[in-house]
């Protein structure tokens, strides 16, 4: 019934819905029919549904290396995320995951749902990496390395400043965006990028999400997995779980808005990098996460629900702004819009 109410309120996403909705039922009847590859498109569907469209647009040889790519350090995420996973036993694991990428028969038990089925079978995802060009296997690897490291690093670290925030979300998201970067150039489409604004193009997406899944995170079982630096939180509560309750929600918000103002620093850099491209598909699939970050961060500033429940873009917008996005003028508009809101949301005083 809610649904139903959503879309009666804004019919016109009606149209951008269903052409969504046949876009996934055709990227589905795209997956290969090898069954390394099968898995690989398979599980890109379940862990990331809306990611699996955009990549599915890329020309195929790219396509197949950002596929792999993705899967790899999703499955490193699951390890790191794993709080059940001893430190003693994690810390190996992540440090020495860009050789497990190359044995076939290497997996690893972690994980629930979908993301245990991938460590489980991830021996079908290192079958696939092998037979990527060179030059995708060693940026991979590359990333995958320099990620796992980081990833050890935080987990005996608290994210006390904001210089720690920062290298936090370079080693787990920066670090895409520069491997995102080196896959465009080996593949001929584009210019190597700057490590600069590839690395800024990560973090606006890492802190978007650290920003909207406060709740989730700090309700994580069997202890909580937080990122929120305590440069920042410490001048509104004492602890950073107190954030969620209802006492402390005036602190929460300014805490929120102080989050928000931190991640939109990266825009610039963002812009210039989507202006810089050159390849229509690689466009949009840079671009695309990009606008839906500006849009969850507008819709989050000043939101007492991002400390009570989920807060996201309605799935109608977000049909729109994968139907619209076409070229840079497409990224201005639409992060001229999301401005516009979140400026409507500060309280003048």
């Amino acid at each position: 019934m809610g649904r139903v109410c959503v879309i009666l309120k804004h019919p016109d996403d009606i149209y951008p819905l269903m052409k969504l909705k046949i876009a996934a039922r055709h990227a589905e009847k795209q997956i290969p029919p090898e069954p390394h590859w099968a898995f690989c498109y398979s599980m890109l569907h379940k862990v990331s549904r809306s990611f699996a469209l955009v990549i599915q647009q890329l020309p195929a040889e790219l396509r197949n290396a950002v596929c792999i790519f993705y899967l790899v350090l999703r499955a490193l995420d699951t390890v790191e995320d794993d709080t059940s996973i001893p430190t003693d036993v994690k810390v190996p694991i992540l440090t020495a995951f860009h050789h497990h990428i190359y044995d076939c028969d290497w997996h690893f038990s972690c994980g629930a749902k979908d993301y245990k089925v991938l460590m489980d079978q991830f021996h079908l995802v290192s079958t696939a990496f092998l037979e990527l060009g060179k030059s995708y296997q060693e940026a991979i690897e590359d990333i995958t390395k320099r990620m796992g490291a980081g990833m050890a690093k935080f987990i005996c670290k608290e994210v006390e400043t904001i210089d720690d925030y920062d290298e936090y979300c370079h080693y787990v998201a920066g670090l895409v965006g520069l491997g995102l970067s080196k896959l465009f150039h080996a593949s001929g489409s584009e210019d190597l990028a700057s490590d600069y604004l590839s690395n800024s193009m990560g973090l606006f997406l890492q802190k978007t999400n650290i920003i909207r899944d406060y709740l989730e995170d700090i309700n994580e079982i069997p202890k909580s997995c937080m990122f929120w630096p305590r440069e920042i939180w410490r001048k509104y509560v004492n602890k950073l779980e107190d954030l969620k309750y209802e006492e402390n929600s005036e602190k929460a918000v300014q805490c929120l808005n102080n989050m928000v103002t931190n991640a939109l620093m990266h825009v610039e850099d963002c812009l210039k990098y989507m202006a810089a491209l050159r390849d229509p598909s690689i466009f949009r699939f840079c671009a695309i996460p990009q606008i839906m970050a500006i849009g969850t961060l507008a819709l989050c500033y000043n939101n007492i629900e991002v400390f009570r429940g989920v807060v996201k873009m309605r799935r109608g917008l977000t049909a729109k702004v994968i139907d619209r996005t076409k070229m840079m003028a497409d990224v201005y508009g639409a992060f001229f819009d999301f401005s516009c809101l979140l400026k409507s949301k500060i309280f003048w005083t």
